[in-house]
């Protein structure tokens, strides 16, 4: 069997933003204004500020309105939730982004659960969550749905195949359970306290592996053939002069021995993120302003 082909998040991700510009300019044009997106950072992380700076960028560069929010890491959690309160108000701001994690003081259930449902396009509010299990139009987390667009432009329809989800955060286990259920998948959802879990996996057409376990997934877990989605980002000494690399949750040189396709880390899943992210600022922002969205524009 030859190597498995690897999935390029970097060119999926480009395609989907020269759609989002597209969709973008004709909305404006309609509303007379900019679809606006507001991210709200709280501290110093430096990994939060790199990922604020990039989306930032990203959405003026696809015709968009970026508002960014700077706080101090010692915020009140009253601030913070007035500020919210105001981007709700604002009709200048179709999205709203905090960034997390939020400093230790401050409840990250509270202030997701204050932000417009039809501005949530993190897609983590409890409306956005009650939706998406219901089956009913939502804002959708950003990496569950750029991991399920991903497997449809590898495999097309998914429709009867087998998928195992590994993890259950709310970030991605149970939301891509959710997608996947609605694209007709039989899901399995694995976890920590699953038992015999190689097992679980090697019956799996689809595997979606998000534990942050750095290659917990072994090749000898794949089915051959299968489709291997990787949301895992892991920092791993790559040398003993302190240096460290990027690696998934799956062991890559393995799997792709097996597999047919795979997510490679960096440069799979990860970009998708902040594409699907403008793709929600924009759908939001057509549902806010009362115009409708030409089906299959996004």
């Amino acid at each position: 069997m030859s190597e498995a082909a690897l999935i390029d998040g970097k060119a999926s991700a480009e395609r989907l933003r020269a759609r989002v510009a597209e969709v973008a300019a004709g909305f404006e044009s309609a509303a007379g204004r900019k679809a606006g997106l507001a991210v709200v950072l709280v501290g110093e992380d430096p990994a939060s500020q790199v990922y604020v700076r990039s989306k930032g960028k990203q959405t003026v560069a696809a015709g968009m309105a970026s508002f960014e929010h700077k706080l101090p890491a010692d915020t009140p959690e009253a601030e913070l939730l007035a500020l919210v309160a105001r981007l709700n108000a604002d009709p200048a701001v179709d999205g709203i982004l905090v960034q997390l994690p939020l400093p230790a003081h401050i409840d990250e259930t509270k202030v997701i659960a204050t932000i417009d449902p039809n501005k949530d396009v993190d897609g983590l509010t409890p409306v956005s969550s009650g939706r998406l299990a219901l089956g009913l139009p939502g804002l959708v987390p950003c990496t569950p749905l750029g991991c399920v667009m991903l497997l449809k432009e590898n495999r097309g329809d998914l429709t009867g195949l087998d998928a195992v989800v590994i993890g259950r955060s709310i970030l991605v286990g149970k939301p891509v359970v959710q997608l996947l259920l609605q694209e007709n998948c039989t899901v399995t959802v694995a976890h920590s306290r699953t038992r015999d879990l190689p097992a679980v996996v090697r019956r799996a057409d689809i595997v979606v592996a998000a534990v942050g376990r750095p290659e917990m997934v072994r090749g000898d877990w794949i089915k051959p053939g299968a489709t291997v989605i990787d949301v895992g980002i892991n920092r791993v000494p790559a040398a003993e002069d302190g240096r460290t690399r990027l690696v998934g949750d799956v062991a890559l040189a393995e799997a792709r021995a097996v597999a047919s396709a795979i997510t490679p880390v960096p440069g799979g899943v990860g970009p998708m993120t902040i594409a699907v992210l403008l793709r929600n600022t924009i759908v939001a922002a057509h549902r806010n302003a009362g115009i409708e969205l030409a089906d299959g524009a996004l």
